[in-house]
């Protein structure tokens, strides 16, 4: 199974798909420009210290939470401002969701990739509203997806003209509250795009502590280091100074305090993994 050769600039400085580690990561949500700040500090840091490529991440709306009561984000106008401050700050790439169309144009203003949710993965017009940005469009699998169905919105992506989208595998439905990954979805994916893998989203249980989705962050390490022997392009990790205190996905995330060790051993293996 041949994988896909045709890498990409995200920015000048962080090119997807040539054998050097890309990471996605930083808070779930855009809870304050302190917390994001703590972060991008922090991860900058570590990632220049194991020479792998960084693009900052935070959600300025968190569209589908279990509860209607459920921390959400900032909103767009202030989640924005976090983010281009961070951008500026901290000289960092930034991606961000986006869940309607007509967020694409003000979002690509600030960013430089476009994350579309996985339940919104076959949604025509947002995904065609994203490419016509131009830039890096970043597209999660849906738990509900087949790998080669993929192809199909890749298509949608590039018939505006832009070929820079990727995708992300980040598990599959597996009866109630579960997800499992099927690292065969790896290799399949990779024939279409570059392909991150989301390691602790892989680890959530969606609606899974009723009111709000839990999560198995114990396994995030075994299911990681699989993905990066099996071969991927990079890796999506949500991070926070304060697991127990964050306001959207606290039981998957990895502690800030953490991460450089995951991430020296995540090193290992996928230079393992793009030797082969």
């Amino acid at each position: 199974m041949d994988k896909f050769t045709e890498g990409f600039n995200i920015t000048d400085d962080v090119f997807l798909g040539g054998g050097r580690m890309v990471l996605f990561s930083g808070p779930c949500a855009v809870e304050s420009y302190d917390v994001c700040a703590k972060v991008a500090e922090t991860l900058k840091k570590s990632c220049e210290k194991l020479d792998i490529q960084y693009i900052f991440k935070a959600s300025f709306d968190k569209a589908n939470r279990t509860s209607v009561d459920s921390f959400r984000g900032v909103g767009l106008e202030e989640g924005l401002r976090v983010l281009d401050k961070i951008k500026h700050e901290f000289d960092l790439p930034i991606v961000t969701d986006i869940h309607e169309p007509n967020q694409a144009a003000p979002v690509s203003d600030v960013v430089q990739a476009l994350q579309i949710p996985a339940y919104l993965c076959r949604q025509t017009d947002l995904l065609i509203a994203a490419g016509k940005t131009g830039k890096t469009v970043k597209v999660k699998r849906g738990q509900f997806m087949a790998p080669e169905d993929m192809q199909y919105a890749v298509n949608k992506v590039k018939s505006t003209g832009n070929d820079k989208v990727c995708l992300t595998e980040r598990g599959a439905s597996f009866g109630y509250h579960n997800l499992v990954v099927d690292m065969r979805a790896l290799p399949i994916m990779r024939q279409y795009a570059p392909v991150i893998f989301d390691v602790t989203h892989s680890v959530q249980q969606p609606g899974g502590q009723g009111g709000s989705s839990g999560g198995q962050r114990e396994f995030a390490p075994y299911l990681a280091r699989a993905a990066a022997a099996s071969g991927v392009d990079g890796f999506f990790i949500e991070t926070h100074p304060d697991p127990s205190q964050a306001k959207s996905d606290g039981p998957n995330l990895i502690p800030l305090h953490e991460m450089e060790s995951f991430l020296t051993m995540l090193k290992v293996g996928f230079e393992y993994g793009n030797a082969y």
